[in-house]
């Protein structure tokens, strides 16, 4: 697989079966954990529209930038910057991958994805999802999770800044504990985003990939 491949698919794609549950690795949750939890899933809630500026380092130290749009519930652009041919959209239900270089085009269940629990309607850290451990370090905090009974999907970690309360980073881990960090900045909140930018039947696509 290429490197642009690798940077994508390591972020967004579904881990492979086999990563294994480990309720050792699980700590017993304080009630500053508790509050922290509770603190993040109230952001997210109260999160409708982000653009952003993003980089992401995957494993091996492989990096791309470009810019994130996300439109909760359920959608999401990431556009890389050239040379990276990459082009990543959430919604209906699906991720879409595309290569532009290639003119290939890869589409999978948001459901089946760690960060398909980032774009639920209402997302709760509980029931459905499995907090394992919180971790707080230099004004951030850190909230690592996984799809309860799905833990072969991979891990998703959260990592919050204090003062204030914003999403600054996620760290996915996949079956093979390879891990790939995506880091926002430059956020801008609010906004009203076209819905086209989350359609990928655009028909720029379409006419790329020869489709009438």
């Amino acid at each position: 697989m290429r490197r642009r491949q690798l940077l994508a698919a390591s972020a967004l794609l579904p881990a492979a079966a086999g990563w294994p549950a480990d309720p050792a690795a699980a700590q017993a949750m304080s009630a500053a954990d508790r509050a922290d939890i509770a603190r993040a899933e109230g952001w997210l809630n109260t999160l409708r529209n982000i653009k952003a500026r993003f980089l992401q380092i995957a494993q091996g130290g492989a990096a791309a930038e470009g810019t994130a749009w996300i439109s909760r519930p359920g959608r999401m652009r990431f556009e890389y910057d050239p040379p990276e041919p990459l082009l990543l959209v959430a919604s209906h239900g699906q991720f879409f991958f595309y290569d532009k270089a290639m003119k290939q085009a890869t589409t999978l269940p948001l459901g089946s994805t760690p960060l398909g629990l980032l774009l639920r309607e209402n997302l709760r850290l509980s029931g459905e999802v499995t907090v394992s451990r919180v971790e707080r370090n230099g004004g951030l905090t850190g909230i690592t999770l996984f799809r309860t009974g799905a833990a072969a999907e991979g891990r998703l970690t959260l990592v919050f800044s204090d003062q204030p309360t914003e999403l600054r980073q996620w760290v996915v881990v996949d079956a093979q504990a390879r891990e790939t960090r995506v880091s926002l900045y430059q956020p801008e909140y609010g906004g009203r985003f076209p819905n086209l930018l989350f359609d990928f039947n655009d028909p720029r696509f379409r006419e790329e990939l020869g489709i009438q």
